[in-house]
């Protein structure tokens, strides 16, 4: 399986900012979150950006710093429902129909209601999908939702910034290979 330091090694010179930014992406300090959550984030990112390399690392890491199966589990979850939830809200929120939102979704959705982990850490994992998939009501409904629960926004940046480093990540990956 390959390391953090052996993605590194495969992006660019012209990645070197993003280079340095993985190389701090999962730490706790300054982040107001905890190292579980900064790892479910991270793998349910890669999950959301479709980057078998970085979902390699990313499941390592997963595994060697004790995420249960039911924490992998969960990110596969957000990142599969949050792919369905982000098109059909975006949708909702730039059709310029206001009827739309007033429509029964009619869509499925019982995990966001049980994740099997804690609410909280769910919805983090949302979050981060929410803001690599660009869907503005779903960004807005899950942010809200987690400083209602007491996260700092220091916690809601963290998430943002694990979602667009890994995002960069693997647009430097797709870069190299291309070189």
């Amino acid at each position: 399986m390959m390391s953090f330091e052996q993605l590194k090694t495969k992006l660019l010179e012209s990645a070197k900012d993003i280079k340095l930014n993985l190389s701090t992406l999962l730490q706790e300090e300054g982040s107001d979150l905890t190292k579980k959550q900064l790892l479910g984030i991270a793998l349910t990112s890669a999950y959301a950006i479709k980057n078998a390399e970085l979902i390699e690392v990313m499941l390592a890491e997963a595994c060697t710093s004790t995420l249960s199966e039911v924490e992998i589990d969960a990110a596969k979850a957000a990142a599969t429902i949050m792919a369905m939830n982000n098109i059909y809200y975006r949708f909702i929120h730039l059709v310029n129909d206001n009827s739309f939102a007033s429509m029964p979704a009619r869509l499925r959705m019982n995990v966001i209601g049980n994740p099997g982990i804690e609410k909280i850490d769910f919805e983090l994992f949302c979050l981060a999908v929410s803001a690599i998939n660009g869907c503005g009501m779903c960004i807005e409904a899950h942010t809200r939702g987690l400083l209602k629960a007491g996260l700092s926004k220091l916690a809601i940046q963290s998430v943002i910034r694990i979602a667009a480093v890994l995002n960069a990540v693997a647009q430097g990956l797709y870069i190299a290979e291309c070189h």
